[in-house]
């Protein structure tokens, strides 16, 4: 009971911790943006949170972790409504691997299931309309990231290959997933008015780069809780390790993605830097407990650089993603899958090639899936705001107010 009581409230301080990175989310997306649409990305923030833990509730839960059976196919399988039905049933006990409670395991996965249209929110930014973003996360958070999540950490067919993919706490399953969404909603969407001018990338810098700031620092705290929460115990070996390599990680990618921004750029760019600490971040996730910590630097290191030349080469192609989210969440987040099967415990030729039919499948769900939701709403409500809307901002236009109503720009 001792141990139980122990390793529960770690699962729930680490619950928090996740939770509170929905406010680093925020604030990375709000101050690498323009401050005309910066209530219109809180209240999108917002929505997801609140609206991904009611379909969690209803759907999700059950979708991710259906107890699959022997004779099944590992691909979609639920074990009904709500959070009573499978307890009703008898199917469940109340606390799973003698360390934590079913009911902190909902609210512990919940947290994750929104951060995948969050990712979404950040490359969409500035230029979406408010109404089909939300149904997009409501069938996205409430449908598509839940079946995708059972095919690993539910017990689906990806847990029963030979050798298992392996993604610890979500560089593919939640990252991955979310960049994916957002690469597709990009090029449906379009670039931002001014962004690419007569062939030329323009820079469109955001209002606030502070908070950008604060939201990078508040990202990488929670993540402590993203890792360190997905050892699913307090074990003191592996939990204090897993927080180690996420944290060198970090750090790595960070400063090598300085380094390579200045002798490419030559300029000292916080957003690189930044968005270098996210990518190590990203990177580190599949495999952070099973890696050394001069794996994790390596691997952080190569996430980093990786950042640099992601971003150049999504501007090249004349995507418009405002806060990186696609070269973080998506390039990195394979890289991150990659990585598990060349460094670390399980490093091997069989590891290498399940992490790749693990991306695979993922990449097919999420385009297919993405694609359809969304051009459906392309071509039914329309996905882009007007113009006159875009050039005065969204918050005026969607919501009717101003962030900053004592304070507005000329912003075009």
């Amino acid at each position: 009971m001792e141990t139980l009581t122990i390793n529960n409230v770690w699962m729930m301080i680490c619950t928090a911790l996740v939770f509170f990175m929905h406010l680093g989310f925020a604030l990375l997306e709000i101050g690498l943006t323009r401050q005309k649409n910066t209530l219109n990305i809180l209240f999108k923030n917002i929505f997801i949170i609140t609206i991904g833990l009611l379909l969690y509730y209803i759907v999700g839960f059950n979708l991710m972790y259906p107890g699959f059976t022997e004779d099944s196919t590992g691909i979609l399988g639920f074990a009904g409504f709500g959070l009573e039905a499978p307890l009703a049933s008898g199917t469940l006990d109340l606390t799973y691997n003698n360390g934590y409670t079913y009911w902190t395991d909902f609210l512990f996965q919940g947290m994750f299931a929104a951060t995948a249209a969050t990712i979404v929110s950040g490359a969409v930014a500035e230029r979406i309309k408010i109404a089909p973003f939300m149904i997009f996360t409501l069938v996205y958070v409430g449908i598509v990231y839940p079946i995708a999540g059972s095919w690993k950490w539910g017990g689906g067919f990806l847990q029963t290959l030979e050798t298992p993919f392996y993604d610890f706490a979500g560089s593919t399953l939640v990252h991955s997933v979310g960049g994916w969404a957002a690469l597709v909603a990009v090029c449906l969407l379009g670039a931002r008015i001014g962004k690419f001018k007569n062939g030329n990338i323009q820079a469109i810098p955001g209002h606030n780069i502070p908070l950008a700031t604060a939201g990078v620092l508040i990202l990488w705290l929670g993540w402590f809780g993203f890792n360190g929460g997905s050892v699913l115990s307090a074990d003191p070996t592996f939990t204090s390790i897993t927080l180690v390599t996420t944290c060198l990680a970090a750090a790595s990618g960070g400063v090598v993605c300085a380094i390579v921004s200045f002798a490419k750029f030559k300029n000292l760019d916080l957003t690189m830097f930044l968005n270098g600490i996210l990518g190590g971040l990203v990177s580190i996730t599949a495999g952070a407990d099973v890696m050394s910590p001069g794996d994790a630097i390596f691997i952080g290191a190569i996430g980093g650089a990786i950042i640099v030349f992601a971003v150049s080469l999504i501007d090249r192609l004349k995507l418009d993603d405002p806060v990186g989210a696609i070269a973080v969440h998506l390039i990195c987040g394979i890289w991150g899958t990659l990585s598990v099967g060349i460094f670390g415990s399980l490093a091997s030729i069989n590891q290498f090639i399940s992490q790749l039919i693990g991306i695979a499948a993922y990449a097919l769900i999420c385009i297919v899936t993405s694609f359809i939701i969304l051009f459906t709403l392309k071509k039914t409500m329309g996905l882009r705001v007007s113009e006159k809307e875009e050039l005065e901002g969204l918050d005026i236009h969607e919501h009717g107010m101003d962030a900053y109503p004592n304070f507005r720009l000329n912003e075009h």
